[in-house]
Order: C-alpha cells, then structure tokens, then sequence
C-alpha cells in the first residue's frame, strides 16, 4: 500500500532575521525526522519571515536568504522538504524550494500575487507559469503557495489534470481575522474534493506588525474530510500518515475527473515532473494525526490579542509595557491582555486621576492592578493641569472652556506615559479601540500616544464581551463587575459620559461595521432600521477623522477590514457620496 508521512512545520518567524528563521526551519526538520516523514513542509517565504515588504529592493537581504537556502537544502539527506523563499533571476518570485538527499530538486514560483487589502505582492515579485511536480516514494506531490488555492482552477487542476497530482502541499502565509479559520477550512475541503486529492496546508503563525498569522494548518482527504488540524496560535508540527492508494481508489468512481481529462495534453514546460527519488525508514506504526479542538469565538479574538501583543514586544526588543489604567473597560482590556501576554512582572500600569474622576473609576483601577498582580504607579495631573490653565489664561480669557481643556488632560496623560517609556525603556500601550478610533473620539497626542494599539480594531460591544469571557476564565472578577456594567466615560469634565457626543455603542457599533467593512451607503444604513440623522453624523465623523488615524499607532488586526493597510482614504477628500 503507497502511504506518505507528512509533516507541516508551523513556524513562527520573524521578517528580516534570516539566521532565527533559518534554525526553525532546521530545527523543524530535525523534528519532522523524529517522527519518520518523509516530507516536512514550510510556511511561505519562511526563510524572509512574511511579509519582507521593502526589505526585497535590497539585493544583499535576497542572496542573504539565497544564502539560508542553501544551508537549509544540506540539512535534507535523509528527507524531502519544502520550503518557503525568495527567488532570484531574472526578477525576483515568491518561491517555494523542493529539496531532498540534500539537493534542490526544483523550484516553485506563486502564480497567483494578491493585490488587495493588507496584500501588495505584485509591487515585488513576478508571477510564476510553470507547475511542476514531484515524484517522492511513487507519490505524485503538487506544490503551490497561498493564494494560488483560493482559485478553483489553475495551478492546482493542472497539477491535479496533466500532473496527476494526487497530494497537493500548498505552504501559506494567510492573515487571521476573526471568523477566517473556518471560512478557509471550508474553502480547502473544496478544493480536495472538487479535485480528488489530498490536500495539506502549510500555514504560518505569529505576529508581524499589525498582522497576525494564526497557524489552524490543515489536511483534508480526497473526499474533502478532515484528516489533521494544527494547532491556532502557537507553533505546532502536524504529522499524518497520507492513504495514496485511497485517491487512486476513489478516482475509480469519479467520472468527473474522466470528463475534465478529455483533449488535455500535459506539456513538459508547464507540468515538468522532478523525480526525488525514495527517501525510506525503518518499519513505523501508523499514527494518529492530530485534530486540534478550534477556540469558540470570544476565547479566538483574545488569545490572537495576546499572541499579537506578546509578537510585537519580544521581536522588537522592548523591556516591558506601560498603561494608563483609568478604570474604564479599554484600558482594562489592555493591560489583562498585556499580562495575559507577557507576565505581570513586564507590566506597569499607571492611573492618573484629574478632578474629574470619580471614585468608582479609581477604586476599580486599583482593583485591577490588584487582580492582576502587575506594579502600579499613582501620577495626579490636577496640579499639573492647573498650571497648564494659568500658562493659557491671558490667550483663553473670555473663552469658556471647551473640548480644548479635555484634551489638555489627555495630552497631560500622553507626556507622561511618554516620559516613563523613555526613561525605562517600556512601550506604551494605547488603549483606544474601533468603535472610539472610527468616529475620532481619541485626542492626538494624548490617549492616542504610544507605539502600539492593541485593540484599535476590536469594536467597544466586543470589548466588553472578551471581559465577561476573561473573567469566566478566571472563575472570579478578575475585571471588578463595575467596570463592565457602568457606562463609558473620559471623565475629562464634570458628569461626562460617552453618550453625551456619541450614540449607545449597541447603536454606533453595526453603523460603523456597515459604513467602513462593507462600504455601505447612508440610505442602505438607514434601511437597516437606524435613524437617518444618527447614520449621517457617524459618517461625518468617520470621514473627518482620517487624519487621526493616519497618526495612530500600528495595532492588531481583527477585522476583515482594519483601519491601515486594508482601508486607504485620501486625508484631502470632500466625498459627499454616503
């Protein structure tokens, strides 16, 4: 009976650290090994880390990974491997290398350059046209990259047709957002079925600036059921021994193959066939591959939360974190994150009382930091705040006070953080989220200061749901109950509320899924049953503030559409067309 065990390797790399990345590859090599397979496979441009962005116009960091390559094919004596890089010739491709009995069999270069939300590969590479196969232990192996199976036709029928692939690997570099893991378990079980073929996926996990990537790597069979499922965001080595002689078998029954076969004539340049020879191992009993259990909804967002803070702090060197801890759900969301991500011990949280806070917000700030065991710093900028009215008085006198005093407290707030952050060394956390961000109710440097947002895409209804769920974790009110039931304040003058400038969240929060996710118009707002007069105000704000957001801080990805690199609007802009 023809079987093959293979292994996915999901890595968490690092963009531009070709040595680190290079010995998680070596070392997932040595553990595939381990574990009798006979092919291990890598996430996309594994080597580079994903995505290189404007590091690829530098031709010493492309042979550098050229450089890795070769290192890596040496470490393949006794095993096939595929692994993901860039290509040099004529142009440069994102590249999949095919290496076994430490040589480079051949080469893959993605077909298909995503050029659209986050994505921008057709700035770097060029497009592949040839779809090779690999012969390994009589098994016929397709390999492609990423976007190249979310089309349902080539390279993976043509591999699947001329080829006759009966196993594709397809090594992948797919963004998280919340809900995409099933949608694109269901998008591969298609694939296989559609095609006859056993289909593993490669994927990466870990953070990358305001992306994260959240591993969930899969094999479905050729009848589109699932044989193994990685783990979601944390590194994993997905083993599963591969039934050949079940497509072969299943392939007997399927006359739809027989059709799509009719008048196709393989031709050597598009579908060239590499023979890998054998690689064999010592008699191995069958195992048992994995099916990891997929997190319910709430528990996915909070642990790519963390996974997303944790990424961005270890792998851009920072000694710890700092909050400002106000008593509101934001920054208690941010700092029980921050902790969750990095120990208490790498967390500093901050209150800064002014005259207008109130004693419930504080003694909530105080019983957080409690709960959560981190160093707690009390820093009132009453006085301070003081000082900056009798500087402004003789150019403010005869004015009342206004929007301009509040943000004079937020600033306030934002040097201070900004003070301890160079002193110590620690990165400031933001703490405004979605729902706060769209309509610009955020002071620019004030609460807005920092060098990482981390719930800038989480909308405000959603943030008290992952309190409710962190605190059902925890089996206690790790997050004291005040802070999740009594209604949003900035408490920057006296009796403030939110709803004072802005609609209930429960109101504001599907307004602004509609107007800036799926670019719906006023009129198709208000026919979802919203005020015509609320809708129009929301999309003044969220267009007025662009620029503030041009200005935040990067932050994590959650959302099919997040503020930065998936939604690009003109700062100069006098659109009327809601």
């Amino acid at each position: 009976m023809r079987t093959l065990r293979i292994a996915l390797a999901q890595i968490n790399t690092t963009v531009g650290d070709l040595d680190g990345n290079t010995e998680k590859i070596l070392n997932g090599i040595a553990a595939a090994r381990q574990h009798g397979a006979d092919l291990v496979a890598f996430p996309e441009l594994a080597i580079t880390g994903y995505p290189p962005e404007d590091l690829l116009f530098k031709p010493r960091f492309i042979d550098g990974n050229l450089d890795r390559l070769r290192e890596i094919v040496r470490a393949t004596d006794d095993i096939a491997a595929i692994i993901g890089f860039v290509d040099r010739g004529d142009d440069i491709y994102n590249a999949a290398a095919i290496a076994c009995h430490g040589q480079l069999a051949g080469v893959y270069h993605k077909a298909f350059l995503p050029n659209y939300g986050v994505f921008d590969e057709n700035r770097y590479f060029q497009a592949g046209t040839s779809f090779p196969v690999f012969r390994l232990n009589e098994v016929t192996i397709g390999v492609n990259i990423c976007e190249d199976i979310w089309y349902p036709d080539d390279p993976m029928k043509t591999q699947v047709l001329d080829g006759a692939a009966e196993v594709i690997v397809n090594i992948s570099a797919s963004p998280y957002h919340a809900g995409k893991g099933q949608f694109r378990e269901t998008m591969i079980a298609t694939r296989a079925a559609d095609n006859a073929v056993v289909v593993a996926f490669a994927n990466l996990v870990g953070g990358q600036d305001e992306l994260l990537f959240d591993g969930r790597s899969l094999i479905f069979n050729e009848t589109g059921d699932l044989l193994a499922r990685g783990k979601q965001f944390e590194e994993d080595l997905v083993v599963a021994d591969l039934d050949i002689e079940a497509v072969f078998r299943w392939r007997l029954h399927d006359p739809r193959r027989r059709k799509a076969k009719d008048g196709v004539q393989a031709t050597s340049d598009r579908v060239p066939v590499i023979d890998l020879g054998e690689v064999r191992h010592a008699a191995r009993a069958r195992l048992t591959p994995p099916v990891a259990v997929t997190l319910e909804a709430d528990a996915e967002v909070y642990t790519a939360l963390c996974l997303g803070t944790r990424d961005y702090v270890m792998k851009n060197g920072f000694k710890g974190i700092v909050v400002g801890v106000s008593g509101g759900i934001d920054s208690a969301m941010v700092t029980t994150i921050a902790v969750d991500a990095l120990g208490p011990d790498n967390v500093v949280g901050v209150t800064m009382p002014s005259q207008y806070s109130s004693d419930e917000t504080k003694t909530d700030a105080y019983r957080l930091a409690e709960n959560l065991g981190i160093r707690f710093l009390t820093i009132p900028i009453k006085d301070t705040f003081d000082t900056y009215r009798r500087v402004l008085a003789e150019e403010f006198k005869g004015l009342k006070e206004d929007v301009t005093e509040e943000n004079l407290q937020a600033r306030i707030r934002g040097n201070l953080l900004m003070g301890l952050s160079n002193k110590f060394g620690w990165l400031v956390l933001t703490t405004g989220d979605k729902s706060e961000m769209s309509v610009g109710f955020a002071t620019l440097y004030g609460d807005m200061s920092g060098g990482f947002a981390v719930i800038k895409d989480v909308y405000k209804t959603r943030l008290y749901a992952l309190g409710r769920y962190r605190n059902g974790r925890a089996g206690h009110a790790l997050i004291p109950e005040g802070i999740l039931t009594r209604e949003p304040s900035p408490e920057l003058k006296p009796n403030q509320k939110a709803s004072d400038t802005l609609p209930p969240y429960p109101v504001l929060d599907p307004i602004l899924r509609a107007y800036v996710e799926e670019d719906k118009s006023l009129d198709e707002i208000v026919d979802m049953g919203f005020p015509e007069a609320t809708v129009r105000d929301v999309i003044r704000r969220v267009d007025r503030s662009e620029y503030k957001r041009r200005q935040a801080p990067p932050g994590i990805k959650i959302t099919t559409r997040a503020f930065g690199k998936d939604r690009r609007l003109p700062l100069t802009n006098r659109n009327v067309y809601y």
